[in-house]
């Protein structure tokens, strides 16, 4: 033993070490996915200094609005709605009444319905739940609540604000009916969308600073008359009872702008009678009226404060439209999920009804030969209890492909209450094949900047990083006092009939006690505006918190949250890389596993149609020929299973980058809308083959795979 370890040492002391250095320095960077050397050092990169052009946060590419604005066009506007017109006057006081949903199948499903099956292509899986799962339609209500925050703000109100989380009511494709595969970190990519408190983080913030002024106009007026009666003996002046009838009749108007000024206007009126000897005249007419100006001097100045929400809104909406597409993607990643599920399950039936006729032909034929004396009852008990088992395995089989067509059944219908849709099987008639993907031999760099710039995700958080900029401007100026500098004009007239019985007599002798008539209103009228009687003046009025603790403490906080959010985007760059080198990679060994798990059910086909035939001759045992058949159900379970995570990996691939869509031929302007005019056309898929029958033995086999 020390002899043969001296001459092991011996024989390592003498390798040569350059082999091994070589090694160490070959270039880490592959072609594409082509998975290198993880120890080899990395080839030198320039660093980029700036890839934003925004200081501040995170570099990285900014990220694609891949639509308008607007992503569909409505029968109505919900950022603008209803307005004064001659015809309707009186709209903007009237209802708007949102159409409601359809809750039928479109008629395209009935087209698929063929004796009784349903026959669905992936393309038609994609088709249906882009026009009728719920999840997609009730993400396309949110596009039309975001509108109407754009309402609110154009007349300076606070945002409602709008959800733009992921709706995950469907069931299915998550919680997968066959397990294992994936890159070396798996490749699940559910995020959720962006949002307030999402990720961990408080935007309590978001919105603050001083409210806006009100810039849709009011008008204001008072129509009011009064009657009253006062007792005798109240007054030194009046000692009988008196009565005294006051009409009024007052109007105003105020309107605020963008550079926080408000304009105001007032028009009071009164019409007064009376019994009472003080009242020199009876009736009495008063009209006045004042047209005032204020200007907010520090708090509250300017387009940029007062404009804000209308920025922030139209941000909101974009983040809308992003988390629509988001939605977009996660529910067709999640149907073909479904879909793969529902192609495993009925290979998997088909599998099991082959290892069943194959251990029931066994048990026939252990019986015949049974009858004639060359074989022991033993293997009589064995076989039987495979045809048992095998059964059985069927029955859950079956079981659970029914579950998962009604899994698919509900995620592209949205009435089930049709017996025929309800009880009709769903027959997949597409296959994953197996080329590789043009992102398979794209540069990894070349991957990472499409998912920055296309990922929603990414979108959603750069736009909440814009309104928190916004936010942290007002609430800069939150901390400011508060100083209003104002100017008004005005005038007052004055009209009315003396009255006889006033005590206010300037001459007994004389009629009405020398009180002479004043006019009616239209004198008291042309008196407020002849300026005869102006009112006019200017000033200012200021108010300073001593300490301003509140104000303080939300500007502080808006930087603090805006320095989280800043830190949330980077973290999501930093994953959304490690998702896409872990996509690729998965693609490369998931093909792998699957042609390995080919080629180990070929192998284990072959070695049962061997061992069926040394049976047949008598140089075999049954419980050889039940090992072979349990070894081939188990390598067609993993060829299935391989199979499925390489399909389900590949869709995955295409969420992180955020490219589902392009790459399925899928108008997001259509999908709005919830009328698909253009079919989607799924690529990389081929039609269902039947098992190839197991090869024959040689003793030439073909060269083994490079």
């Amino acid at each position: 033993m020390q002899g043969a370890a001296s001459v092991a040492l011996l024989l390592m002391g003498s390798l040569d070490m350059s082999a091994f250095a070589q090694a160490a320095a070959a270039p880490q960077a592959g072609v594409g996915g082509a998975q290198t050397n993880p120890t080899a050092p990395a080839a030198p990169q320039a660093q980029q200094v700036d890839t934003t052009g925004r200081p501040g946060i995170p570099q990285a590419p900014e990220p694609n609005h891949p639509g308008p604005l607007y992503l569909r066009e409505t029968a109505k506007d919900y950022s603008r709605l209803k307005g004064h017109t001659f015809r309707h006057p009186f709209a903007p006081y009237t209802s708007t009444d949102y159409n409601p949903p359809r809750l039928t199948n479109t008629p395209r499903l009935g087209d698929l319905l063929r004796d009784g099956r349903i026959y669905l292509s992936l393309s038609d899986a994609v088709l249906l739940t882009l026009e009728n799962n719920f999840d997609i339609e009730i993400a396309r209500v949110n596009l039309d609540i975001a509108d109407t925050d754009i309402l609110r703000a154009r007349a300076g109100s606070t945002l409602r604000g709008v959800s733009t989380g992921l709706i995950t009511n469907t069931l299915g494709g998550t919680s997968s009916t066959v397990t294992g595969g994936g890159g070396p970190g798996g490749t699940g990519t559910g995020t959720g969308g962006s949002g307030t408190g999402a990720s961990g983080l408080v935007l309590s913030t978001n919105g603050g600073g001083p409210v806006p002024l009100n810039r849709d106009g009011v008008i204001t007026g008072t129509l009011q008359y009064e009657q009253l009666k006062s007792p005798g003996g109240t007054n030194f002046f009046n000692p009988n009872a008196t009565e005294t009838n006051t009409g009024t009749y007052n109007f105003g108007y105020s309107q605020s702008f963008l550079s926080g000024t408000t304009l105001s206007a007032t028009f009071n009126n009164s019409r007064a009678t009376s019994t009472s000897a003080t009242s020199p005249y009876t009736p009495s007419f008063n009209s006045t009226y004042r047209l005032q100006a204020t200007q907010n001097l520090l708090q509250g100045f300017g387009p940029g404060i007062q404009g804000r929400f209308v920025v922030q809104a139209k941000n909101n909406r974009r983040i809308a439209d992003s988390a629509f597409r988001q939605q977009l993607i996660s529910t067709v990643t999640q149907v073909e999920s479904i879909y793969w599920s529902l192609v495993s399950a009925y290979e998997d039936v088909q599998a099991k009804t082959r290892g069943l006729e194959q251990s029931t032909k066994l048990a026939s034929d252990n019986r015949r030969q049974l009858e004639i004396g060359t074989l022991a009852p033993l293997d009589i008990v064995n076989s039987d209890q495979a045809v048992t088992t095998d059964r059985q395995a069927l029955t859950t089989s079956q079981s659970n492909l029914e579950y998962q067509q009604l899994l698919m059944k509900q995620a592209i219908v949205r009435d089930l209450n049709d017996p025929q849709l309800a009880t009709a099987p769903v027959v997949p008639t597409d296959r994953v094949s197996l080329d590789r993907l043009s992102e398979e031999d794209t540069p990894v760099e070349d991957l990472v900047k499409q998912a920055f710039a296309n990922n929603p995700s990414i979108e959603q958080a750069s736009l909440n990083m814009k309104n928190n900029e916004i936010t942290i401007k007002a609430q800069k100026n939150g901390l400011l006092p508060i100083l209003n500098a104002y100017a008004f004009y005005g005038g007052t007239g004055i009209a009315g009939t003396a009255n006889p019985v006033s005590s206010i007599c300037q001459n007994s002798t004389l009629p009405n006690c020398g009180l002479g008539n004043q006019g009616s209103y239209g004198t008291a009228f042309t008196s407020a505006f002849n300026a005869s009687s102006p009112d006019k003046g200017f000033g200012a009025n200021f108010s300073i918190p001593i300490r301003n603790r509140p104000a303080q403490a939300d500007q502080a906080r808006s930087q603090m949250e805006y320095r989280q959010a800043g830190m949330r985007l980077q973290q999501l760059y930093t994953q959304t890389r490690i998702q896409v080198i872990n996509g690729q990679f998965a693609l490369t060994n998931d093909r792998a596993s699957v042609i390995a798990a080919q080629a180990s059910r070929d192998y284990q086909a072959q070695a049962l149609d061997a061992e069926q035939k040394r049976y047949r001759l008598g140089a075999s045992t049954t419980a050889n020929v039940l090992q072979q058949e349990r070894n081939l159900a188990t390598a067609d379970n993993t060829l299935i299973t391989a199979t499925a995570v390489y399909a389900r990996d590949r869709a995955a691939l295409l969420q992180i980058l955020a490219s589902t869509l392009d790459r399925y031929n899928v108008s997001l302007t259509q999908a709005a809308a919830g009328t698909m005019t253009t079919a989607p056309v799924v690529p990389g898929l081929t039609a269902p083959q039947a098992p190839a029958p197991p090869k024959p033995l040689t003793s030439t086999p073909a060269p083994l795979p490079q």
